[in-house]
């Protein structure tokens, strides 16, 4: 591998990650970049898994899909082992999924069906029990060396910071949108009811525990109704 160009590559990624205009793309250029930076990578994604709840972001080519929604139907595979180590593994590598059916008796075979020859995956996150793993896929057993897991542990390294960051960042949004659509249906409840701004923001909040509807779909219910009727 030319280290040097490597490099250059991973720093234009770098600055171009944290250039992202949102999440989603965040994601994507992660994605991406694995597919352009890792040799012998042909497709990659990002799975996120919440218990035995499996949700792909970014993919770049169907073959990651299916072979996430086999892991969670099937409940077994590289990224549930991941999860569960106790020894707190963060990178897994598979030279030939043919030769893997003692560990995953049901997923090697299958997904070998569906084409993957080879992966590795590389934790990015932990958050309660959400883990987040960049998984990248070769069709050919054997295509990823010492040097090609090198390469995409320096990308996720990178990748986990510019993740944290595009998430952190939306969450702030999120929630001084959230801040002024509550205070938009107070402001409503206050004028059509004479209610002081406590009053009104117990009526949001008495009827999302009574209904069980997030506090954010109740003030958005009355900005758009203009009342809770």
């Amino acid at each position: 591998m030319d280290w040097a160009r490597f490099a250059q590559k991973l720093a234009s990624m770098a600055r171009d990650l944290l250039a992202q205009e949102s999440v989603d793309a965040t994601l994507a250029r992660i994605t991406g970049s694995a597919t352009e930076l890792v040799e012998g990578c042909d497709a990659a994604g990002i799975l996120v898994l919440r218990g035995k709840e499996v949700r792909t972001l970014a993919p770049t080519e169907q073959l990651v899909v299916d072979s996430d929604r086999l892991q969670e139907r099937l409940g077994e595979g590289p990224c549930f082992d991941v999860a569960h180590a106790e020894n707190g593994e963060r990178v897994f590598r598979i030279r030939d999924l043919t030769r893997e059916q003692s560990r995953w008796p049901e997923f090697a075979p299958q997904a070998h069906r569906l084409g993957v020859g080879s992966m590795m995956g590389f934790l990015l996150y932990t958050e309660d029990e959400e883990l987040g793993a960049l998984n990248i896929y070769s069709r050919r057993p054997g295509a990823f060396t010492e040097a090609g897991e090198l390469a995409g542990w320096l990308l996720a390294s990178h990748a986990a910071v510019a993740f944290s960051s595009a998430r952190t960042q939306a969450q702030l949004e999120q929630a001084v949108a959230t801040r002024h659509l509550i205070g938009e249906a107070m402001g409503i409840l206050m004028g059509g009811h004479r209610l002081t701004e406590d009053q009104a923001f117990d009526v949001l909040r008495r009827y999302s525990q009574e209904n069980n509807i997030k506090l954010r779909d109740v003030a958005r219910r009355v900005c758009e109704q203009g009342s809770l009727s």
